[in-house]
């Protein structure tokens, strides 16, 4: 699952609309449609101010060896 997919799954979970979860994480409503589009590059911090609402944050996984 991606990024984007998860986010909108958990916001549809908590049935929240693309306008609550701005509102709710304190970011804009462009930047939430914009992550659920699967925009490649996005502020690390502002991902992470919507992941929190779900108990979630951004961290590092290893990569697995080729």
């Amino acid at each position: 699952m991606t990024l984007s997919q998860y986010v909108k799954a958990m916001r549809k979970q908590y049935k929240f609309t693309q306008v609550d979860l701005s509102e709710k994480s304190g970011v804009g409503l462009r930047f939430v449609r914009e992550l659920e589009q699967g925009k490649k590059t996005l502020r690390m911090d502002k991902v992470n101010q919507i992941l929190n609402l779900f108990g979630g944050e951004i961290g590092v996984v290893p990569m697995k060896k080729k």
